[in-house]
């Protein structure tokens, strides 16, 4: 089963890139944002994709990303994957340092090292909503 769900969000990712590369074609777009939450909903399980997105602290993160796909669905793809931007942003900004911590262990990026170093001082001391000053210095 979670093999079925790695594979609807791997399709979804792949539809959402394509669809903005073929100048944010919205049949795409919503495609692709549909089998991302499928397989984010297998992968996890419904009352755990509902917990996550509907904890206090990430209804406004939650709120835009859920608006951003009812808009890409009305057809507007351009203000709709903004929308989504910035609450997959805010809903995931916890998990961002991991990423890019994992990432910097593969390989050794300079700048990712760097931002991996700020972004776990940040992190150990709670500073969530001031992660983002170590991108943008």
């Amino acid at each position: 089963v979670i093999r079925i769900g790695v594979g609807l969000v791997g399709f979804g990712v792949f539809f959402l890139l394509f669809g903005m590369i073929l100048y944010m074609d919205s049949v795409l777009l919503a495609f692709g944002n549909i089998l991302f939450l499928s397989g984010l909903a297998i992968i996890i399980g419904l009352r755990r994709t509902f917990g996550f997105f509907f904890q206090r602290q990430k209804l406004k993160g939650t709120s835009f990303f859920l608006g951003g796909i009812i808009i890409v669905l009305l057809r507007w793809p351009v203000l709709g994957m903004l929308l989504e931007t910035y609450g997959f942003i805010n809903l995931f900004r916890s998990f961002f340092p991991i990423a890019f911590g994992f990432l910097g262990s593969l390989v050794n990026i300079p700048f990712l090292s760097k931002v991996r170093k700020i972004s776990v001082r940040h992190v150990l001391s709670g500073e969530h909503d001031s992660i983002w000053l170590a991108w943008f210095p």
